[in-house]
């Protein structure tokens, strides 16, 4: 009787501009490794995260250690967080069979006790080696992309996310529409050559499957602007093809999930093109779940360092894309958040950045908050030498003064745009105790950080009514608020009661009504600010 081929797939989560693997999320690189292995001939995938691990999951026999890890653009993490070195060493000398390696944590000292260090596609060398050919680096070619994508989807019914809150990634397409010119000086995305799109159908089939599985997030992830989607790959600055995206669009919107999003566009594209951006832009706002996020690589408004770092875009063109979502995706959906925002990227350390730099880069934002516009979210960060080195050695005190002006001058009010008072935010989902206070998120790109300052139950679903912002936070209460039922900490929370308030009102309740809370207050405008959230 043969031996039984198994491959161990360790997800330590990867957190990169072409894929998000941090929970909530699954990583689709996690997916296509696991249906790479079943494609040669593996009997079993067994699938384990790092947080399995850190809860005392065993480290099984295997044919086959596979890890999966690294965040090449390290993000904030509420609830979890990629596999660190300390915990890659450990796990090194558990594995079992040949050990391969994949992800940004390839480039770490510990990846020197694997016997395959894989900077490409994990995927392709596992099934290469697999197979029996020499393991070496290379991309798969679209027809093991989707055969890959269907075998390996079973996975996600072992993370611990699934059912909720699991959000799955999907790809649409690889590569950079300006990969001839080299793209973006710190980007890795142009070394994946010519744009390669998958077709509607086979990323349906591939959400179909997932949606079957019971999966009831999904992302629409990794491209470089899903506004080119369909395009002609070797434009360098492609006219959208407003009718493909909608047949990918109505596809998947037909499929029921709960949250349907994407992630990156091209503000060029959208200013050079309006009229076809202006349809993909309607297919995403109407077809997809509100809270959607658009990520705009601006990375600096300085004409020299958009040309010495040949970036996608000017100043001016991303202010274009800026006002034509907001004018399109603007508008409020049934989950409280506008259908779909503009998100802005700024990469500091550029060559040809001076100090001019910066101040250009805020002109942007204040004609922003100027003409009455909305942001969802603004990501400041230093480049990192992927690709190559940069001349410009950052000063950090005049960085940090550059972030914190934004956080104060800028993001907070474009919290209270995103969600003014009063706004019911749905389903949230609430993750994580800190003392009195209670953080969640609606799950789906770049959600809002939600406090609730009394304890709620983590793991659940909660309506949430806004109350006041921070500069990178909401605070807000749980809706409907039933006053003769909430515990103190709860009622103090509510706007304009405090402490004080909070034992008049424990000690007169229950309440018939707003007149009898009236009674209690009496104070006017403190009861009507309480009209549209507190029930009796």
């Amino acid at each position: 009787m043969a031996k039984e081929i198994s491959v161990l797939l360790i997800d330590g989560y990867i957190d990169d501009p072409a894929a998000l693997g941090v929970p909530p999320y699954i990583s689709p690189m996690a997916r296509s490794i696991a249906g790479a292995a079943l494609d040669a001939g593996a009997d079993r995938v067994e699938y384990l995260t790092v947080d399995m691990l850190r809860g005392g999951a065993r480290v099984p026999e295997a044919s086959v250690s596979v890890v999966l890890s690294g965040n090449t653009v390290p993000g904030k993490y509420l609830r979890s967080m990629p596999m660190s070195q300390k915990e890659l060493e450990s796990l090194v000398p558990r594995l079992h069979g040949w050990k391969m390696i994949g992800g940004s944590a390839a480039e770490s000292d510990a990846a020197e006790g694997f016997d395959f260090v894989i900077k490409r596609d994990l995927a392709a060398s596992l099934y290469d080696g697999m197979v029996g050919k020499e393991v070496g680096e290379r991309l798969r070619t679209l027809d093991e992309w989707n055969r890959w994508m269907l075998l390996g989807t079973d996975i996600v019914t072992r993370h611990q996310d699934f059912p909720q809150p699991l959000i799955a990634e999907v790809e649409s397409y690889r590569g950079c529409h300006r990969f001839s010119s080299g793209g973006c000086s710190y980007c890795i995305e142009p070394t994946k050559g010519r744009p390669l799109m998958r077709s509607p159908d086979d990323i349906i089939e591939e959400a179909s499957r997932l949606r079957e599985l019971g999966v009831r997030n999904l992302r629409v992830g990794g491209q470089t602007c899903i506004v080119s989607y369909g395009s002609d790959p070797d434009s360098q600055l492609p006219t959208p093809n407003p009718m493909m995206v909608d047949d990918l669009f109505e596809g998947l919107q037909s499929l029921g999930f709960d949250v349907l999003h994407v992630d990156n566009a091209n503000a060029a594209v959208i200013a050079s093109h309006p009229d076809e951006s202006e349809q993909v832009l309607d297919t995403l706002a109407s077809r997809c779940t509100d809270g959607n996020v658009l990520a705009l690589g601006m990375e600096s408004a300085d004409p020299r360092v958009v040309m010495e770092n040949n970036l996608n875009s000017t100043a001016e063109q991303v202010l274009d894309a800026v006002r034509m979502i907001n004018r399109i995706g603007g508008s409020r959906g049934p989950r409280g958040m506008p259908r779909i925002l503009p998100g802005i990227n700024i990469i500091c350390g550029l060559d040809g950045e001076t100090s001019r730099s910066y101040g250009m880069n805020m002109d942007v934002l204040d004609t922003i908050v100027s003409e009455g516009l909305m942001i969802r979210r603004i990501n400041i960060r230093q480049v990192l030498p992927i690709r190559r080195e940069f001349s410009v050695r950052v000063d950090q005190r005049r960085f940090k003064r550059f972030k914190e002006e934004v956080r104060e001058n800028i993001d907070r009010t474009m919290l209270e745009r995103v969600a003014p008072y009063g706004t019911v935010l749905r389903d949230v989902y609430m993750e994580l105790k800190d003392g009195n206070t209670t953080f969640g998120r609606q799950l789906g790109s770049y959600p809002l950080l939600v406090g609730v300052p009394y304890k709620v139950d983590t793991d659940t679903f909660q309506d949430v009514y806004v109350t006041d912002w921070g500069f990178r936070s909401i605070t807000g209460v749980t809706y409907p608020f039933n006053i003769n039922e909430m515990p103190m900490s709860a009622l103090a929370a509510l706007p304009g009661i405090g402490k004080k308030r909070a034992q008049r009102i424990a000690v007169e309740r229950p309440f018939g009504g707003f007149d009898d809370l009236l009674e209690v207050l009496e104070d006017p405008h403190v009861v009507d600010r309480l009209r549209d959230v507190v029930v009796f």
